[in-house]
């Protein structure tokens, strides 16, 4: 390899950054000797690829002695002398290539000695097998088409500012061929997420992402100014609302997959945008949606993932077997040792949660406060999926309650791996119900809430059918079915602090 094709090292990032702009300098140098060749390496519009290098090495027995022509970036060269070997990497994969004088000619072929690491090119010549069974391209022809100015980095000692990575994705994908395929799963588990539900019946729609009101969760939301309007809008902290009048205008299985915003920090499992699914279905309650939302966590564990366990941080994660359940009660007496029985009030919330050490936030109501002892104390010891069923109505505004227990309504959040995956109500659709509901969260000074959405509880008031509906977030779910423990690993631009 030529000096200028040496990864930058030294022992400082000073020293590094140094040696980057020297090869900068280096490659800008080759650049306008090029162009004064007439030659611009930017002037291509298109390349006329015949295969993908996985097409090559898939179908060699057809190919082999054939013409291809493929195309990617320049990831390796061994080229010294009269001949040498690269490493040509596409979308799905890397090929061979063989540079030969008596092929190539000696001018092209020096040309091809000066290409530098991350150079993208596209190469013609015959399909063949190395010596070593290596599937390889036969390099009659080699084609610039466009220079890289920066130099990759070293894999090992360049890619270990994390957070780079983040910033970087372009340069992460490149260097890092497991992100490419665990965010490639991604975007194939949402497609695969849609023919699920549309072979259900279910119509896919679009509703507002800019609310005038803020509703259908409690989350500090983004404020965004309406210039013409002189008016202030949130950026949705939830779909919900929107798809529950489209249930009152007479449409009966309607989901959407968009964009969420809620304005809080950023953790392993928080990003302040994320991505949700949320579905409604009338005429059906919170079982049939459970036995739903089974179904399709199952099915894209094995039509998408291909694997019934997943390893996740220290546990494995079993979506074999039927998903468990248990009632919220349940749940806190086994792991907070105290039941609804004996959190009636903000002080007996308050006493329970000073004897288990946790600190509760704030000016914060009964609901809020008792959420906090069930994250602390619960969630981390639901690894396995499981459903928790008929939460307390304070944390539940939105949800039906149950006939013979107005305090306890019929909601369910999917648990697995230590944190919520899931969200569904049998949903409430007494508006009067639904009023008092809402009034007493802006009583209580509910995170986002500040008034009442009318036009939802106008829209209640023409009727709305028994129906169950599910939110699920997107981001969460591929973090468990692919086994990665940190939310920004499968989303492709995560939010980040400025620098």
């Amino acid at each position: 390899m030529a000096e200028h094709d040496q990864e930058p090292g030294g022992d400082s990032r000073e020293a590094r950054d140094q040696q980057a702009d020297d090869y900068r300098q280096v490659k800008l140098d080759k650049l306008a000797a090029l162009r004064a060749a007439g030659c611009d390496p930017f002037h291509e519009v298109r390349y006329d690829r015949t295969h993908s290098a996985a097409e090559v090495e898939a179908s060699f027995d057809t190919l082999e002695g054939q013409e291809v022509a493929v195309a990617g970036r320049l990831m390796a060269k061994r080229l010294h002398g009269k001949a040498g070997f690269g490493d040509v990497m596409d979308e799905s994969g890397r090929i061979q290539v063989y540079f030969k004088r008596d092929v190539l000619g000696e001018e092209a072929l020096e040309r091809a000695k000066e290409l530098d690491l991350g150079d993208l090119i596209g190469v013609c010549g015959k399909a063949f097998k190395t010596r070593t069974g290596q599937v390889t391209v036969e390099a009659a022809e080699v084609t610039l088409l466009a220079k890289i100015l920066k130099t990759l980095p070293e894999k090992w000692h360049g890619l270990t500012d994390v957070e780079q990575r983040y910033r970087q994705r372009y340069v992460d994908l490149i260097m890092n061929r497991e992100v490419m395929e665990r965010l490639r799963l991604r975007s194939e588990a949402v497609s695969e997420i849609r023919r699920f539900l549309d072979a259900r019946g279910f119509l896919e729609v679009e509703t507002p992402m800019l609310h005038a009101i803020c509703g259908g969760g409690t989350a500090e939301p983004f404020v965004t100014h309406w210039n013409v309007l002189k008016a202030d809008y949130y950026l949705r902290i939830a779909i919900e609302l929107h798809l529950k009048r489209l249930i009152v205008g007479g449409f009966e299985k309607v989901y959407e997959i968009g964009r969420t915003f809620r304005n809080e920090g950023v953790s392993t499992r928080h990003n302040p945008e994320f991505t949700m699914l949320e579905l409604y279905w009338a005429y059906v309650d919170y079982h049939d949606i459970m036995q739903l939302t089974e179904d399709l966590t199952r099915h894209l564990a094995s039509e998408v993932f291909k694997r019934e366990q997943v390893e996740f941080g220290d546990h494995t994660v079993d979506f074999s077997r039927p998903f468990a359940k248990m009632t919220f009660d349940e749940a806190l007496r086994k792991w907070a040792g105290c039941g609804l029985g004996d959190l009636r009030t903000l002080e007996d919330v308050q006493r329970e949660a000073k004897r288990l050490g946790i600190e509760l936030p704030e000016e914060r109501g009964f609901g809020h406060c008792l959420d906090e002892i069930f994250k602390e104390r619960v969630e981390p010891q639901l690894i396995q999926p499981t459903f928790i069923i008929d939460y307390p109505a304070a944390l539940s505004p939105l949800a039906k309650r149950h006939a013979d227990n107005p305090d306890l309504t019929y909601r369910f959040e999917l648990f697995m791996a230590g944190f919520e995956v899931a969200n569904s109500f049998s949903e409430l659709n007494d508006p009067l119900d639904q009023r008092e509901r809402l009034e007493r969260q802006i009583a209580d000074k509910a995170e986002g809430i500040s008034e009442v959405d009318e036009d939802f509880l106008t829209a209640l008031e023409y009727g709305m059918p028994p129906t169950g509906g599910l939110g699920i977030g997107i981001d969460r779910l591929i973090m468990v079915l692919s086994g990665t423990t940190a939310i920004r690993e499968v989303i492709l631009f995560p939010q980040l602090r400025q620098k």
